[in-house]
């Protein structure tokens, strides 16, 4: 194959670890796919901004602390793969909880993304029920690479 064609998979040693069996991003020529990036600190299952009952149910959470880790769990899939910030093309959102959320979300997700000097890439959000750990934000994107 050419390295036009080749895919590689690509594992952050500063990204949380994945939950499944799959890697944080995989290359396809000159595109990045990152795997679902959500906001836990690697090498633990504490996820910024939020506070959990004994039984591990979620009582509240700070969605923007949840924005910046996910977006810093992004910047380090993407760094340490071999791309950066600037590289992102599209981003799809999942949040958990649309009305709550999405102000905040939006506004912050300006800063990161939107601005000179920043990737202003392609975004759907969508709302769905739950994501696999208890958090409130998830990101998936598509970078360019090489």
């Amino acid at each position: 194959m050419s390295s036009t064609s080749s895919s590689t998979s690509s594992m952050s040693s500063r990204a949380p670890e994945p939950v499944g069996a799959y890697p944080h991003a995989r290359r396809a020529g000159n595109l990045l796919f990152l795997s679902g990036v959500g906001p836990r600190q690697r090498g633990s299952k504490v996820i910024p901004g939020v506070t959990l009952n004994e039984q591990g149910e979620v009582v509240s959470y700070d969605i923007e602390a949840q924005c910046r880790s996910c977006f810093e769990n992004v910047r380090a899939v993407l760094e340490d793969a071999g791309a950066d910030w600037s590289s992102i093309v599209d981003v799809l959102v999942f949040l958990t909880d649309m009305k709550r959320d999405f102000q905040a979300f939006n506004t912050l997700y300006a800063e990161y993304f939107a601005g000179e000097g920043k990737p202003n890439p392609t975004r759907t959000t969508i709302e769905v029920g739950a994501l696999p750990t208890p958090i409130a934000v998830e990101l998936k994107v598509i970078a360019t690479i090489g």
